[in-house]
């Protein structure tokens, strides 16, 4: 990036490179559409004279090894297993923060966005069944469940201020919970054959993390060293190698090493130091400045939570980075010569049928039924349009029903489920926007 120096030499390179970017990345819809770039960019590759070239680069070979131990996989297998672990954590911190400190922590609070959850993922398991029947169909129940949170809330914030925060933090909420829903299935229904060794030593590695959360060790470095060897654990044990995210984001510490108000003080104390000696202008800092600089550093980190600054971090990595090339690894679906007829398949049809039909009657159908026996209330200034326009937002399940799909399906049946999850988000989408766009607080 440009030196202020440099910017003021050269305004244009700022104004008209540097600014649309930062602009760009400023935006809560920001994380969706590159999603949807990359997606588009997927499709257009997949179905171009250089379709091959596309299929080919994401089952090159990639190797990692260190002496006679090593893994060698397809890049398609690297991205689907290993970076995704990254967004799994990231869904575990999430999930965990909700539970303890946010919209999940008393059952009151959670009661209306869990209920909505469960419906938004039993209704579409019960419809796409009823659609797929039986047979090798069956195995994909699971991918009409998932809700892709931030292509939902992107489109939610290309809305604007007219609808109330709180119908963001349902969503939100809602969204979470049902991530926590699709990494249980993934758990137990899309195992393989189970190494009971390899099994073993995940659990070992993990009690290892609990009792450095334990003693008191709040170094994020040393999380994500031993959560690398949990996740080589998982691998190798038949699990899904993605769950070693959501496990080490459990140990991941919360709480504060210092108390905040001690914190207030001593940086009050140093700030007033580096006051009295500091000077203007840039120049190398004297000892006293830097001890001063460094002690309030190491005290905003104990007093920072772990796992806040873990998510931090995380976010705008798994953002613009790993889904946006797990879409483009994914969502690449060669259309074929009879495009209609793979868009009648029973598998798209299904899937179509999951996230279209089977999100709005789940979502809408059990907030409602939460609501009308006394489970839970409606947020505040929020309506039941308003509450169907989400339900019809959750059909959106690219991200983490393209995931499912690919541990469901293999071949043609895939490629049906990436069609039906396509066609279903973008009506879903554009459905969902559609009822939104009037709505307000007072509708």
């Amino acid at each position: 990036m440009a030196s202020t120096e440099e910017s003021s030499r050269y305004p244009g390179i700022r104004s008209y490179v540097v600014e649309p970017f930062e602009r760009f990345f400023r935006l809560e819809a920001a994380g969706g559409i590159l999603l949807l770039v990359a997606a588009v960019w997927a499709l257009g590759w997949a179905n171009s004279p250089w379709s091959a070239s596309y299929f080919a680069l994401w089952q090159t070979p990639v190797a990692v090894e260190l002496g006679p131990v090593g893994l060698r996989k397809p890049l398609l297998l690297w991205i689907n297993d290993g970076l995704m672990a990254a967004f799994f954590l990231l869904v575990g911190l999430e999930i965990k923060r909700e539970v303890l400190v946010g919209e999940l922590a008393s059952l009151r609070q959670a009661a209306l966005p869990l209920s909505a959850a469960a419906g938004g993922m039993v209704a579409p398991a019960l419809l796409y069944v009823a659609v797929a029947g039986g047979g090798e169909a069956a195995s994909g129940w699971a991918v009409p469940m998932a809700t892709d949170i931030a292509f939902a809330l992107g489109v939610l914030a290309l809305l604007g201020r007219g609808l109330p925060s709180s119908l963001r933090v349902f969503l939100a909420a809602l969204a979470i919970a049902d991530d926590l829903g699709a990494v249980l299935v993934i758990a137990l229904f899309f195992t393989a054959e189970v190494s009971a060794p390899a099994l073993l030593a995940a659990g070992g590695i993990f009690v290892v993390l609990v009792a450095m959360n334990r003693l008191g060790v709040r170094a994020l470095s040393a999380y994500g060293a031993v959560g690398v060897l949990l996740w080589i654990a998982v691998l190798q044990s038949g699990v899904h190698a993605t769950v070693a995210g959501v496990l080490l984001a459990a140990a991941v510490p919360v709480g504060r090493r210092i108390d905040l108000t001690d914190f207030v003080e001593r940086a009050r104390s140093l700030l007033d130091r580096l006051s009295e000696t500091g000077a203007p202008g840039e120049r190398v800092p004297t000892k006293e400045e830097h001890e001063a600089i460094h002690s309030l550093e190491v005290g905003t980190e104990r007093v920072d939570s772990p796992l806040l600054r873990m998510e931090h971090g995380l976010l705008p990595w798994v953002t613009y980075g790993v889904m946006p090339v797990f879409a483009l690894a994914n969502a690449g679906v060669r259309f074929g010569a009879d495009p209609v007829g793979a868009l009648t398949a029973p598998v798209t049809l299904a899937v179509l049928a999951g996230l279209l039909a089977g999100k709005q009657l789940g979502v809408a159908g059990f907030a409602w039924a939460a609501v009308r026996l006394g489970l839970a209330t409606l947020p505040d200034r929020v309506t039941w349009r308003q509450v169907y326009g989400v339900a019809c937002l959750c059909g959106i399940g690219f991200t983490m029903s393209i995931f499912i799909g690919g541990l469901a399906f293999e071949g043609a049946l895939l490629d049906q489920a990436k069609m039906g999850i396509l066609a279903g988000s973008l009506v879903s989408g554009l459905l969902g926007w559609a009822v939104l766009r009037g709505a307000t607080s007072g509708s």
